[in-house]
């Protein structure tokens, strides 16, 4: 099937003329060449529509990106390329350690996606059929992970911004994303690209080879692709290498933070008043080793800001980290008679992507503590103020598990944290297409079946493990008694045995299945006075499966502490298994009304109806209807409205419950002001303070109870192409989309937020530490809120001409964000809750500016070409805070890039520079410790190119 563009579906016949496409340089133009007048060109089928037709450039031109236009359009992935639209809100990028991407890629079309960027209200297809759903390091996903692709086999993409739930089915609530595989055809195409920042960080190196024959009635493609990328350091850019929250009370560093009752005042050690008390917890001064007897309290100070700062942002943390992939694609294609094509194909793709954290943060103790229960004798081998360390029974300190005593440390001889993933994916297809006649027409039919897996193995290294350290603190006995059990010292140095007794790795892993069949018809049922009146219809059926595997140990019960901790210090996370399976039929209708009168050049209807029964939440039918109208030629005015569905998916229904750590901002942080939610919060307190730089632990879960989510959709818009102006095309097109029973998460800044500030069942979700006021655990479980409502609009202007010197394009493409907002009932009673995001950007990985654009200038000679980009993201809002002002700044970065080629670019050297002016992210308080928005902006800085193709 070749595909040629992306057409809003339901008015397909008028209401694409004028979208954008991509030019060679990866930016939006339009094709304005005259309409072709042959009835032999051949038919294809758009997406947005499943009904073949003559010439569809007859329509005007599409959002399409071709393979030469990826190729020149210097970015490092389809994401990268995607993620750059002015339509797409936050996805989830390769970048950093302070995400969930954990090496995923998405995208996310009107902001609509889930949490976080996730994608999973935009269909993403590979010639018009699904691709499986994403694995991560805890649990697997919901939404298509574009680095599961291989980009040698990627011919083009396309990208349709409207409701196509009547057309696909799910998913498409916020538009499809469609990418092409490359066709039969004789030869060889290969390129290789290398790059680097100029800080000399950051290497990229991909190469993709495609290699295809035709033999006859059969034909043979095969194609391997290969992308590395290596890290970037938080501490190597002046934005990430500490947090914006100021440090306003001592925390922990690798000296410890102490909490030793029975020093202060002690007459044998000679220690002061509040020494290693609550208010005064003491650090120790480094070295080798601390003094013995009565000296060792010499070895430690009452700890106390600047000197004992400490920060966690320099301890070797990924801004961007490493990643590497290859795949292989193969497809065989066979025409078994004039009228059938038999074409197999099979894909194999293996990532692997690493995220390096700081080391394991410990906070244990008594009665006090993140984790409680740990006692440590006065015998024990390394405790300074016990018998071992020469102190006299009489005045030896032993620290019981019922006494308030507490240790935080940054374990850094146990090694930084460190997540590894090793994804895999697979797909086998086959199809079988071919043509029949019917009514005297010619109908195209169609029959696919498809099998796909994704599976990941994931570990976490340098955990660590409870109840070793439990046995290494305690008594001398019972860690003689256990099998490999070395003392261990939390209170100076520790060697490298004692991190090999406590150090844990853990292990799982989850994989996501998918089961697809369709088949499809085409044609004409006859001709009206205006053109055919064309009939698509279909039948699909698909399974979704998902299982999760996670570490026993790290669900497993703790054997010497209470019931309320595991053994290890990894997220827990209970077990998944879910699947569903559905029918869907649909039909889609082409009416031509009326063409070439006197009074108007055309006027054109699309309906579509789909019904789709759910073994989970039942059946569902959705419809779409839309028209064009061309008063003269060059003048089109196109509307559409869509009713969209999406169903819960396995991953909102049956994940289990996972500890996890929010980014988020506490209103209670200085005691909360008098807020109602934060009676009884100290003064004193700053989340900033506890867990590692604030992050907020937490416990997401599935909702068995979730209901569909449904949504209408209206699009109004106007292309204008003047025949006067060779070459000159505008567009522009206002969407409004409502999501009722809208399937969404509330942030943990949206939680804290209700908590604070009305109180009482809001408070029910956020659990604290009575004399601290510490957040120790925030539930977040996916719920059918009131509705989303988000409207904007969209434009595009360009100019594409020749001259004399060669072809000159310019172009200007922008998004307006008007409204985005959630409603929520209200548990308390009373008026809903409204969260309008548009223009705001105070909650993490959640930026949501009115303005983005991008537009490009470039020229096009015989052997040599050059363009000019630049991307704007407008500015947001910040939290308020007290290190700089409430809003994150616009920000504007520039590329470059000239190629040379060889007979018609048979061969072609590019060499380009990305972020020409090394412009960083604004600084957002919000994202803090990172310290800006890793699903929106880019923190690598200026990045130089090259690039080489053949084509043989």
């Amino acid at each position: 099937m070749a595909i040629r563009g992306a057409m809003m579906g339901a008015s397909f016949l008028a209401l694409t003329a004028a979208m954008p496409s991509y030019a060679q340089q990866g930016q939006p133009v339009v094709d304005t060449a005259a309409p072709a007048e042959d009835d032999s060109v051949q038919e294809i089928t758009v997406t947005g529509s499943r009904i073949q037709r003559h010439d569809a450039d007859n329509l005007g031109p599409l959002l399409t990106i071709t393979s030469d236009e990826i190729v020149k359009s210097g970015a490092t992935s389809v994401g990268d390329l995607l993620q750059k639209l002015p339509s797409a809100g936050v996805s989830l990028n390769s970048n950093g350690t302070q995400g969930t991407s954990y090496g995923a890629s998405s995208i996310n079309l009107r902001y609509l996606g889930g949490g976080e960027g996730s994608g999973n209200r935009v269909l993403v297809l590979v010639d018009g059929h699904r691709w499986v759903d994403a694995v991560g390091q805890r649990g697997f996903r919901d939404f298509v992970d574009l680095n599961t692709i291989p980009a040698a086999m990627i011919d083009g993409i396309e990208v349709l911004k409207d409701g196509a739930s009547a057309i696909y089915g799910a998913d498409a609530i916020a538009g499809v994303i469609n990418i092409k595989t490359i066709q039969p055809f004789d030869g060889i195409r290969a390129n290789v690209k290398t790059g680097i920042t100029d800080k000399g960080d950051g290497g990229e190196y991909s190469a993709n080879l495609a290699v295809g024959k035709r033999m006859g009635r059969a034909s043979l493609i095969v194609t391997g692709s290969y992308y590395k990328s290596n890290p970037i350091l938080t501490s190597d850019r002046a934005l990430t290498a500490n947090t914006l929250v100021p440090q306003t009370a001592v925390g922990t560093s690798p000296n410890g933070l102490f909490i030793l009752p029975g020093l202060a005042n002690n007459g044998y050690f000679g220690t002061a008043a509040g020494f290693a008390g609550t208010n005064s917890p003491i650090a120790f001064n480094g070295g080798a080793g601390y003094g013995a007897g009565s000296a060792a309290d010499n070895s430690y100070h009452v700890a106390s800001l600047p000197g004992d700062a400490y920060n966690t942002q320099a301890q070797g943390i990924y801004s961007a980290g490493p990643s590497e992939r290859f795949g292989f694609y193969g497809r065989f294609g066979y025409e078994v008679t004039n009228d059938i094509n038999l074409h197999i194909e099979a894909t194999y793709n293996k990532r692997t992507s690493d995220q390096l954290f700081s080391p394991v943060l410990l906070d244990i103790g008594g009665t006090a503590g993140t984790v409680r229960g740990f006692a440590i004798p006065a015998n024990q081998a390394f405790n300074p103020f016990g018998t071992a360390n020469g102190v006299p029974t009489a005045n030896a300190l032993g620290f019981a598990a019922n006494s308030a005593w507490r240790i935080r440390t940054v374990l850094t001889a146990v090694g930084n944290r460190d997540n590894q993933q090793s994804v895999e994916t697979m797909r086998v297809a086959s199809g079988l297409d071919g043509h029949f006649s019917l009514f005297g027409n010619r109908w195209n039919w169609d029959a696919y079946g498809a099998y796909s897996k994704n599976k990941i193995n994931a570990v976490a290294l340098n955990g660590v493990n409870y109840d070793n350290l439990f046995l290494a603190l305690g008594s001398p006995a019972a860690c003689a008694a256990a099998a490999g059990c070395v003392p261990i010292n939390l209170f100076g140095p520790m060697t490298a045995a004692q991190a090999d007794y406590i150090r844990f790795t853990s292990r799982d892993s989850n994989f996501t299945e998918l089961y697809n069949g369709t088949v499809n018809a085409t044609g004409t049922l006859f001709d009206l006075p205006a053109g055919p009146l064309a009939l698509a219809v279909g039948y699909e059926y698909r399974r979704n499966r998902g299982v999760d595997n996670p570490d026993t140990t790290v669900n497993a019960a703790s054997t010497y502490l209470t019931s309320a901790y595991t053994k290890t210090t990894g997220q827990t996370r209970t077990a998944t298994s879910g699947s569903y399976d559905l029918h869907e039929v649909y039909g889609e209708l082409a009416i031509p009304i009326f063409a070439d009168k006197a009074f108007a050049k055309s006027l054109d209807l699309d309906l579509a109806a789909r019904y789709s029964r759910y073994s989970t939440v039942g059946g569902k039918m959705t419809f779409k209807a839309g028209a064009g109208y061309r008063p003269f030629e060059g003048l089109l005015l196109r509307g559409t409205y869509a009713q969209g569905f999406r169903a819960p998916s396995i991953l909102e229904l049956y994940q289990g419950a996972r500890q996890t750590s929010f980014q988020g901002n506490d209103p209670c942080n200085g005691g909360g002001a008098g807020l109602t939610g934060c009676a009884g919060v100290p003064t004193g307190y700053n989340q900033a303070n506890y867990n590692l730089n604030g992050l907020i632990a937490g416990v997401i879960s599935g909702n068995q109870n979730l209901k569909p989510e449904t949504s209408d959709s209206i699009s109004l818009g106007i292309a204008i192409t003047p025949r006067q102006v060779p070459g000159l095309a505008l567009t522009v097109d206002y969407y409004n989309i409502v999501i009722h029973d809208a399937i969404a998460s509330q942030s943990a800044t949206q939680i804290l937020t209700l908590c604070a500030q009305r109180g009482g069942v809001f408070c029910d979700l956020v659990t604290r530490d009575a004399s601290t006021g510490a957040i120790l655990q925030l539930l977040q479980g996916a719920q059918n809120l009131a509705s989303i409502k988000t409207s904007g609009v969209d434009a595009t202007l360009r100019y594409d001409f020749s001259t004399s010197f060669g072809r000159i394009g310019a172009v200007l493409d922008t998004s307006y964000l008007g409204q985005f907002r959630t409603i929520s009932p209200n548990p308390a009673g009373g008026a809903d809750i409204i969260d309008d995001r548009a223009g705001k950007g105070d909650q993490p990985r959640s930026t949501y500016p009115r303005w983005k654009g991008q537009a490009s200038l470039s020229w096009t000679g015989e052997a040599v070409d050059t363009v000019v980009r630049a991307r704007y993201i407008g500015s947001s809002t910040d939290v308020a805070n007290p290190v700089k002002d409430s809003r994150t700044a616009a920000v504007i970065y520039t590329d470059a890039e000239v190629g040379f080629s060889v007979d018609k670019d048979r061969a072609r050297f590019s060499i380009g520079m990305n972020n020409v002016f090394d412009v960083m992210p604004p600084a957002s308080y919000a994202n803090a410790p990172i310290n800006y928005d890793i699903y929106t902006y880019d923190a690598r800085g200026r990045y130089l190119y090259a690039r080489f193709s053949v084509k043989m």
